[in-house]
Order: C-alpha cells, then structure tokens, then sequence
C-alpha cells in the first residue's frame, strides 16, 4: 500500500509544553465542579493516574505502561523464559510505547486504516502459527490481562504500525541493476540460485597407493555394481550392503543438497542425468563413487502459470457507506454479466485509476502477486466468468480470468529472489535509521 505524508510543521517545545498545561488545568477545572478547589481535584486525578511521558501532542499513562508490562510478563511466566529485572522491562515497554505513538500519529494522518475482516484474519492466523484455535488464543489473552476488545484493539494498532513502517521504510530503499548482478556473482548468490538435488551415494574405498590389482578389484566391482543398478535393482539395499560412504546404514542417502555443497565432481555428473537416473563410475582421492539423481528442484527452465486478470475496484469513503459501496459493486457484475460490457464499466466506476483506463486489466500475474482473497477468487474462477464481490483490504472487488498461459521466468524469478535479499537487509538497517529519525524530530518528555 502506497500513501505520501506531508510533514508538518513541527510545533516548538514551548508551544507543545503549553498545551500541556493548558490541558491539565482544563481537567483539573472541570473536576474542581462542586465543593473541590481546582489543586485538591487535580491532586486526586494524578493519584488515579500519572503521565510517564509526553508524545508531540499525545501522552502515555502509568496504567497503560503498567498494563503492558504485566501482560509480557505472564506471557513469560507461561513460556517459562527468564525474566529480567522489572525495571528494565518497564525502560523497554516505555521505548516501544513511544515509538508506537510516533508511527501511529504518521498512520492516521496518513489515514491507513484496518477492516474488521483483515483485523479477525490477523487474529485467527496469528492463532494458527501458535497451534491454537481463536478461542484458545483469545483465553490466553485473558490469562495475561487482556480482553477482547483489548487484544482486538492491540492488533489494530500493531498492524497500523507494521504498514507504515514498510510504506515509510520501503520507499527509502533502491535496489540497482549492477547491486543484483553483484549479488548474483557473489558465493551467496551461487549458492542460492543453485538447484536442490535429492541425491543416493555409493563409496567403494580406493587408496591412491593401492596396488594396480586392488585397482582393478575396485573398479570391477563398481562397473558390476553400476550395470545392477541400470537393470532396476533397489539403490538403498546395494549402498547398505556395498557402500563405504558415511550414509551406508540409510541407503546411502544424502538427502536434499545444494548442488554448491557437493563435490565439483558429483555436481558435474548429476548435470547430465535425469531423475532416477545412476552416473558412470567416478573416480576421486577418496575412492570410487556411483550417485543416484533421486530429484532435482530449481535451477534451470521454471515454466510459470500466469493468469491474465481484470478486475473494478470500489472503495468506500465520505459520501459512500461499506454497505453502500457493497451493493453497488453487486450491482455492476449484475450489469456486466447482463451486457458483456465489463471494460466499459471499469473505465466509468473502477477507483483502481491505474487499471480502469485499459478496462480493469491488471496484465499477466504470477500466483503470490496479488493479496490472499484476491489470490483464492482467482484460483476458483474459469476463463470468462466474472467472481461475486470480494473484499480484500483496497476495497471491493468483481474480478474476472481472462486467460492462461505457461512461461519460462527462471531469469525473472532468480533476480527477483536476489532483489528481495538485498531488500531484506536493507530494511532492517533503514527502519532503524527511520525510527531514529523520527524520534530526533518528535517532542518527548520522559516523566522520572
């Protein structure tokens, strides 16, 4: 998701303390109704409550940092990990409070906003990741000192904060053309765009010093081995009762491997066979070796199934409610399946302005490209039928399949793989720079 944030201009420390004052007072006022005078009123409030810190123009509670700091706790209790000293958890919990505030005032500014079904989503994944069901989830959080309606509003707010954060962090990161082909030619990159191979292994011991007759004993026995192995006879039980490679007792297999981890010599041979298929007698320092190509995966030709898509977009806003703009995407495919006319109403209603002008068409895509939802309503739909409405976290959807094909994009793919690499690393040394920036331009006073 793309958004642009205007910086405003930061009021000075002064201004800021000002209105702090004048906000204290205005409660200690209102409290004061009554027989109370404004200093007895506001001494009550701030034994209620304190401020532990104050935020550009918001502040963080004692009972919100003590809240938090109990329920991390309990969850380390329930996960029986060693606790530090509570007043370093407290110092900790302060700093992401604060820096939360920070990104969640650029968020509503920026006017990123969390549905319900993305916010239950969140929640029920998250629920899955721990092998819980939503209830078992949702009971735990009770345990730590959080209901509902206080989990629900925590997600919401982790979740503002992890998309300004990638749409903040992300635009700051450029990755160049020669960045990727470095990587590429690097140890790494071979490494990573190296094919996977699931490889058996027989060893028939060689020293270099044996004599010309033990030679001929090893290699005969290698070829017979070989020519067994070509007429169909079971790889595993020939390497358990022949081989002397380290892998001998699991049929000699080495498992999946990187051809980049093999022998130049191993990787060469598997290079010309195909699945299934045993090499020629290899001969090395540490003997006779006779390999089985089990499986390969990566590496080569990757023919890619591409969908071609065209899809409208509503959305909802100020003078269009969600139930509003529900109908009248209903209403369109309605229209659409009625008068074969979807490119036309694309280009009259769709709030997607990058594809309404070609008719909705959003090109070829390759499956992952799109969000889930959008994903699954492509999977399910045949060439030409249009999908009912589908919500996802840009709006409401009517989405239809215009085409399939297959293509090679081993190239597009590897340097894609390279890019989000790059990317990865990237990001986390540039949120930290953000984070820091953001926090040098803020106005926060750390109540003792």
């Amino acid at each position: 998701m793309a958004f642009m944030v205007m910086n405003p201009k930061t009021p000075s420390n002064d201004n800021r303390s000002k209105r702090y004052v004048y906000r204290c007072l205005a409660i200690a006022s209102l409290l004061a109704l009554g027989s109370q005078s404004v200093s007895s009123a506001f001494a009550e409030f701030q034994a209620l409550d304190r401020i532990v810190a104050i935020v550009n123009e918001d502040v963080v509670m004692s009972s919100e940092l003590e809240e938090q700091v109990s329920a991390l706790i309990k969850q380390m209790q329930r996960g029986q990990q060693q606790i530090p000293a509570r007043t370093a958890i407290e110092s900790q919990m302060l700093d992401k409070l604060i820096q939360d505030r920070l990104q969640l005032d650029i968020g509503k500014r920026a006017g990123v906003q969390i549905s319900d079904t993305e916010l239950n989503q969140a929640l029920t994944d998250t629920a899955q990741k721990q092998g819980l069901t939503l209830d078992q989830f949702v009971s735990y959080a009770h345990q730590d000192g959080l209901t509902l309606s206080k989990l629900r509003q925590q997600f919401k707010k982790d979740m503002v904060v992890a998309r300004v954060q990638q749409a903040m962090v992300n635009r700051r990161i450029e990755i160049t053309e020669q960045e990727i082909d470095n990587f590429l030619s690097s140890e790494e990159g071979k490494f990573m765009s190296s094919p996977d191979v699931n490889v058996g292994h027989i060893l028939i011991r060689l020293s270099s010093s044996a004599t010309e007759q033990v030679k001929a004993e090893a290699f005969a026995k290698a070829e017979a081995l070989q020519r067994r192995l070509t007429e169909g006879e079971d790889f595993k039980q020939l390497a358990l009762v022949n081989s002397a490679g380290p892998n001998a007792l699991k049929g000699g297999d080495l498992d999946w491997r990187k051809t980049t981890q093999l022998p130049a010599l191993f990787t060469q041979a598997l290079d010309q066979l195909e699945p299934g298929q045993v090499s020629e007698t290899l001969h090395s320092d540490a003997g006779l070796h006779l390999l089985k190509l089990y499986e390969r995966r990566g590496g080569g030709e990757q023919l890619i199934e591409q969908t071609e898509v065209r899809h409208i977009l509503l959305k909802t806003n100020e003078i269009r409610t969600e139930d509003q703009t529900r109908k009248l995407i209903a209403s369109l495919r309605e229209q659409a399946l009625a008068n074969d006319n979807f490119a036309s109403l694309a280009r009259q209603h769709s709030d997607d302005t990058g594809s309404a002008l070609k008719g909705g068409n959003l090109g070829w895509s390759m499956p992952g490209q799109f969000v889930p939802e959008f994903e699954k309503a492509i999977s399910e739909l045949e060439i030409g039928t249009i999908s009912e409405p589908i919500l996802t976290q840009f709006g409401w959807h009517i989405i239809e399949v215009t085409g399939h094909r297959k293509q090679d994009f081993s190239s597009e793919i590897l340097r894609n793989q390279a890019t989000n690499q790059l990317r990865q690393r990237k990001y986390a040394e540039e949120l930290q720079v953000w984070m820091e920036e953001i926090r040098t331009e803020a106005f926060i006073d750390i109540k003792s």
